[in-house]
């Protein structure tokens, strides 16, 4: 039976959400691709438990799945992971780059070798493995959709997280050029990209901090992974959209009484 909720691909398409091993937001990506008939690649590299154990719950519930791990921080397993898909699944329909890396580089201390890093995993995989997979959808009759997470916070950064930002603030850009890109080959590929806000608030921090980060969203709440799974799958049914970069973070990026973390 096809399946009318992705009128543009194949039947079962198969989508990769790379981070979807741990329970972050590529986990809650995955999950919502996987409840509308995707056949999943599950992506992972220190959570190989907790990748193989949803693999095993999606083929419980019938739903074609496999964990492939890669090391993003290393160029070369960044650019197979799309061949490691291609030979289990035979063709890539989706790819949501959702890995990254977050956590404090103050400017006087973040070393050259922290900012190459971030770099690796929050720049240089996504593009190497957008790239693989968009020159494969070029070759499939329909195409097929990329997405990019980035970031609200590049826009109106906040201190003590320099490497970070430098690393997600070219998002945009890869996006609207890998939009390009990708057309001139094959009309039927979109990329887009997702740009959270709050919608993972540290459990560590302290309630003070919490409540300002809240208070600084224009609909005065926290997000859920949810929010942006939601946004993911909005971008991939409506075939008109390409080269767009979505806000989803309550207006924390149109507006902010303050500007806390």
């Amino acid at each position: 039976m096809k399946n009318d909720r992705f009128p543009v691909w194949a039947e079962q398409p198969v989508a990769l959400v790379t981070g979807s091993a741990a329970h972050r937001v590529g986990r809650t990506v995955a999950t919502t691709l996987a409840s509308k008939g995707c056949q999943m690649a599950i992506h992972g590299n220190t959570s190989k438990t907790e990748g193989k154990q949803l693999v095993a719950d999606f083929q419980e519930q019938q739903v074609a799945a496999a964990f492939f791990c890669a090391d993003l921080s290393d160029p070369e397993q960044s650019d197979g992971l799309i061949r490691q898909v291609i030979s289990r699944y035979g063709r890539i329909d989706i790819v949501v780059n959702s890995a990254a890396i977050w956590h404090p580089t103050p400017l006087d201390k973040v070393t050259d070798s922290e900012v190459q890093e971030f770099f690796r995993i929050n720049s240089l995989a996504p593009f190497l493995i957008a790239r693989s997979a968009g020159l494969v959808m070029a070759g499939q009759e329909r195409g097929g959709t990329i997405i990019n997470i980035g970031d609200w916070s590049p826009v109106r950064p906040y201190p003590d997280y320099a490497a970070y930002f430098l690393s997600k603030g070219n998002l945009p850009t890869m996006t609207r050029m890998l939009a390009v890109e990708l057309a001139a080959r094959n009309p039927s590929i979109r990329v887009n990209a997702v740009l959270p806000g709050p919608v993972t608030i540290p459990d560590d921090l302290p309630s003070e901090t919490r409540e300002a980060i809240i208070n600084a969203t224009l609909v005065k709440r926290e997000g859920s992974p949810q929010n942006i799974a939601d946004a993911c799958l909005c971008l991939i049914e409506n075939d008109f959209i390409t080269g767009v970069c979505l806000p989803v973070d309550g207006g924390r990026s149109v507006y902010s009484p303050e500007n806390p973390i």
